[in-house]
């Protein structure tokens, strides 16, 4: 049986010169190697946006009790997520996952899913960078890269189990 499904612009790139050799790996592991990809670029989208307004912002820190928060670190980082999240649900619904909902109601439900999914990751991280930056001492972009390969996983057991479950 002929596989009628459209080859999309990465089926076509394995199937030139050399990478052709690699194809059977990545037609077995597709799913996987695309989401570190778009994982990658949304790491990268995340930096530049966590970066730009972490250098041009001059907030005070925020004391709570005895709790110092880096105000500065936060907002950079929310900034960053949301471009970062925006970016990842469009690469995640065209690439990744290839289950896209068709109806208005299936999109809103699978983007409220998406984001809220996120929103779970971005407290986790919000911690994570405080808890490194302000505890431990490291450096916030340091901090930032570290956290973010935490998050990805996170965001791949999300993505996949909760919000692009493939339909039975």
């Amino acid at each position: 049986m002929e596989n009628t499904q459209k080859k999309d612009i990465f089926d076509r790139i394995m199937g030139w010169g050399f990478l052709k050799t690699f194809e059977p790996f990545y037609k077995k592991n597709k799913e996987v190697l695309l989401y570190l990809f778009f994982g990658g670029l949304t790491t990268i989208v995340g930096l530049i946006f966590f970066i730009l307004p972490y250098k041009l912002l001059d907030l005070q820190d925020i004391t709570i009790g005895s709790k110092t928060i880096d105000t500065n670190t936060q907002v950079a980082n929310t900034i960053s997520w949301i471009c970062a999240v925006t970016f990842a649900y469009i690469t995640n619904r065209i690439w990744v996952f290839e289950n896209k909902a068709h109806t208005s109601q299936g999109i809103a439900k699978e983007c409220l899913s998406f984001y809220g999914g996120r929103l779970l990751t971005l407290l986790i991280e919000n911690f994570l960078l405080n808890l490194c930056v302000e505890n431990i001492g490291m450096n916030a972009i340091i901090s930032k890269v570290i956290v973010s390969i935490i998050t990805i996983i996170l965001n791949y057991i999300i993505s996949k189990l909760f919000v692009f479950k493939k339909q039975k």
